[in-house]
């Protein structure tokens, strides 16, 4: 697995007050993918939910504090968007094309992710089998993306390339992570 490594940004004009950074990587080996996201900087003043005791599938993720990825391939308008929770809690949503026909994700019945903490410092990776979702062989084209909400209620969005007049992690032209099939 050779990762590839990311750098999130801001949306323009959603620039948080202090230092905060977000990177890490994404990895494909055969039909297994990785991704890695680490959150650094002035993290008390982000609202991070204390883990749950029995993290579960939960909708409406992205309204607060919420980790995210895309997954599509290069031959089809279908994709799949993930939301990863530093409470734990996780959703998978399927759509058939840009925005239309959103629907969980019955093929993924769980999403364990790890989650470490230390002062300055969040941590959440996972491994998924792409068998359970997509063909094999097939080159598969991934966005990675972030919702940040601060204590005092701010939010700010984060993409790899933060263009466009408002935020859009939707938009396959934000699907510039490409994973080959091996």
């Amino acid at each position: 697995m050779n990762p590839v490594e990311f750098s999130l940004k801001p949306f323009p004009g959603e620039e948080p007050r202090s230092e905060i950074g977000i990177a890490g990587t994404v990895g494909r080996c055969a039909e297994a993918l990785s991704v890695a996201f680490t959150l650094t900087g002035n993290l008390p003043e982000i609202a991070l939910p204390a883990p749950a005791e029995s993290p579960k599938r939960k909708d409406r993720l992205w309204e607060e504090t919420c980790l995210e990825f895309f997954l599509g391939t290069t031959d089809s308008p279908r994709y799949w968007e993930f939301n990863l929770s530093p409470a734990g809690h996780w959703n998978v949503y399927r759509f058939a094309s840009y925005r239309s026909g959103m629907r969980e994700e019955p093929a993924v019945a769980s999403l364990p992710f790890l989650l470490r903490t230390e002062p300055g410092v969040l941590e959440i990776s996972l491994e998924l089998g792409l068998g359970k979702i997509l063909p094999p062989g097939k080159t598969v084209e991934a966005a990675v993306c972030a919702v940040l909400r601060t204590v005092s209620g701010r939010t700010s969005r984060w993409a790899l390339d933060p263009s466009g007049t408002r935020p859009d992690f939707h938009r396959r032209d934000g699907f510039s992570l490409i994973l080959p099939a091996e």
